[in-house]
């Protein structure tokens, strides 16, 4: 039994031992391995499959299905289209002169795109060249009316060579501005032609609006005011574009494609380079404007207002200075006089006189006694001849025809007891007054013809018969412009024929002048005779003599005496009060200047077969005969005499005056 029980407890330890070292030492099973190995194997592959696969999907999808999305946006960092502003059309004269070209200029350009820090650079630049604060608030303007991007906008216009020379040592430290060639408007005649021409300058932000902006892409200026403004659609042309490859710095490696600009087109104006010098000589030192006409087809062969500016000031961006100095209140530079309107005086009496005809109111036999003075019935007030001022003596025995030579107020305040204003409105409406009956000049005044209804619309008030009698000796409402006189005046020369001014000539420098049809029709009068009458009457304004005082022509002392006349001139002066004088008051006292009437004179040559019309305006030039007389002739001389219009033949005549025969030139 012991034994048993030993051999059982030696068995018992046996097996104890064995499940330790069982526990100690773990045998592999590589079957099991190989499984797990496989299956994990087989998984990752599956995974690199399907991301591989969905990598070459993708590759697929961009490579064919998106590539030209990509290719062109990757295109549009690498390559640009940029407009290509068009030439600008020139302006000249009549004769060949320009008016208005395009002169070579380096200009400044910033490309924001590429500039980096632009106010870092902007700095920079102030301490390389003239670069003034002005001018930068000038350029940040530009660049927020850009609408193209990475299209360069000027910083600064016409920089010299020393100036391109420190910008292009300096060039590492300016990323993104650069030196272009560009052609800028230029004005060589300076002033001579500164109002009829006018001036281009900055886009605003209206005028943005207005215009096609693809067609500007590119343009940074454009007409401002006259002709560079009317005809801006011809002046401007048509962009072109520029396909071009630039490198990570924005500079330009080639030229890839070009659609070039179309030009714009030459025009050529009816305005003589040599009418217009000989009107601001004429003027002097007095302000004032001139209208010189073509009567045979109402080309303005000259406008001109003094004083004048610089349009080439605006062409680059004027200065707060320069533009101060252009705004001066008394010499007002930029207020175009041959445009504006004034009160024209004695210049309307040769219609007025035309309106009694051709209304009945008046014959040519008509004559009334002129005491130098005239009162209304039940009226106290006493209406003064311009005589009265001199001798306090009127004009004696008058007539319709020695009215206008004589310049009778008198006669004309006793028309305007018996021809309501109305009647007066509607004749000389006719004659272009009233109203802007130019072709291409849009800014000049209307002027005012004065009616009961008018005065009802623009003041509530009713008309009283004081006010005909002044509308009758052009003061009063009545309000005209040098334009409208001279265009009322060609009417008289052509006998009703109506031709509307313009100063277009023709589009394109071998091309044929424009041949225009009035929209406005002629003036026919119940008898044609009438024309006559009144052009003798303002013939006589400037050749009667040797009648005395109270016969010659008001304007023969001054322009006859001038010296001898090779041709005979019509003409009708005018004196504008510009504030009303006492009754008492002393004519040889000394008056201010700007107190001192305006001075006009219409006049139109040779009287029998007309070729040239001239409107004068003086302002404050108080004598309309003195003053503004000799400037038309002037004007004429050079135009008939200096410019060889005529071949002036005299021969004697009973009175012992010469008269005058004439023939146009071949």
């Amino acid at each position: 039994m012991a034994i048993t029980g030993t051999g059982c407890s030696v068995i018992g330890m046996a097996g104890s031992t064995a499940d330790k070292m069982a526990d100690r030492y773990t045998f592999k099973d590589h079957n099991r391995e190989k499984q797990i190995f496989l299956s994990r194997l087989l998984i990752g592959g599956i995974v690199v499959l399907v991301l591989f696969a969905l990598l070459i999907t993708r590759l697929v999808y961009l490579q064919v299905f998106e590539h030209e999305y990509y290719s062109n946006k990757s295109d549009g960092y690498r390559i640009h289209i940029q407009p290509v502003p068009p030439n600008r059309g020139l302006i000249y004269d009549r004769n060949g002169v320009l008016l208005a070209e395009n002169k070579p200029s380096y200009t400044l350009t910033l490309t924001r795109e590429n500039a980096g820090d632009m106010d870092a650079s902007l700095q920079l630049l102030g301490s390389i060249i003239q670069f003034t604060d002005e001018d930068e608030e000038k350029f940040r303007t530009r660049l927020k009316r850009r609408s193209v991007p990475f299209s360069s906008v000027p910083v600064r216009f016409n920089l010299s060579e020393e100036e391109i020379a420190s910008i292009a040592v300096n060039q590492f430290r300016l990323p993104g501005i650069s030196v272009e060639a560009q052609l800028v408007r230029n004005y060589p005649q300076g002033d001579l032609f500164a109002h009829a021409v006018g001036y281009l300058a900055s886009i605003s932000e209206e005028e943005l609006k207005q215009v096609d902006q693809v067609n500007y892409k590119g343009t940074h200026q454009i007409g401002k005011m006259g002709i560079e403004k009317y005809y801006e659609d011809i002046l401007h042309g048509t962009v072109g574009y520029e396909t071009v490859e630039k490198n990570a710095r924005g500079q330009i490696m080639q030229v890839l494609d070009r659609t070039d600009p179309i030009p714009g087109q030459d025009i050529v104006l009816n305005l003589d380079i040599n009418l217009q010098k000989a009107a601001v000589e004429a003027l002097g030192d007095f302000r004032g404007g001139v209208v010189v006409l073509d009567p045979t087809d109402g080309g303005v062969m000259a406008m001109v207002s003094k004083p004048a500016f610089d349009p080439n000031l605006f062409v680059e961006g004027i200065s707060k200075t320069d533009y101060a100095k252009l705004n001066d209140r008394t010499e007002t530079p930029l207020f175009n006089r041959a445009l504006a309107k004034y009160s024209p005086g004695s210049t309307v009496k040769p219609f007025l006189g035309l309106a009694a005809l051709e209304t009945g109111t008046r014959t040519r036999e008509y004559t009334i006694r002129d005491p130098g003075h005239f009162r209304l019935d039940g009226d106290s007030h006493i209406y003064h001849d311009w005589t009265w001022w001199v001798s306090k003596n009127g004009h004696d025995l008058v007539n319709l025809e020695k009215a206008i030579y004589q310049s009778c107020d008198i006669y004309f305040y006793d028309l305007a007891t018996d021809m309501d204003i109305d009647t007066m409105h509607d004749f000389m409406f006719r004659f272009g007054f009233g109203r802007n009956t130019s072709v291409d000049i849009p800014q000049a005044s209307n002027g005012v013809l004065p009616s009961r209804q008018w005065k009802r619309n623009a003041l509530g008030l009713p008309w009283y018969p004081g006010e005909t009698l002044n509308s009758s000796i052009g003061q009063g409402y009545t309000e005209a412009s040098p334009l409208q006189l001279a265009t009322a005046t060609m009417l008289i020369a052509n006998k009703g024929k109506w031709y509307q001014p313009a100063l277009l000539r023709k589009v394109g420098t071998d091309s044929e002048v424009i041949q225009r049809t009035s929209y406005l029709p002629d003036i026919q009068l119940k008898n044609p005779d009438d024309w006559n009458l009144v052009a003798n009457a303002m013939r006589d304004v400037v050749h009667k003599k040797n009648g005395g005082y109270r016969n010659n022509g008001t304007a023969w002392p001054y322009i006859e005496n001038m010296g001898p006349m090779p041709y005979e001139m019509a003409g009708k002066s005018g004196t504008a009060q510009v504030v009303g004088m006492a009754a008492d008051f002393d004519n040889d006292a000394e008056v201010p200047e700007k107190y001192r009437d305006h001075a006009l004179f219409i006049s139109f040559a040779p009287a029998n077969d007309p070729k040239i019309v001239v409107a004068v305006f003086v302002e404050h030039g108080e004598g309309g005969s003195s003053v503004a007389g000799p400037v038309a002739r002037k004007i004429i001389d050079t135009w008939l005499v200096e410019e060889g219009q005529l071949k002036p033949q005299f021969q004697p005549v009973p009175d012992g005056s010469s008269s005058l025969i004439t023939s146009l030139s071949p």
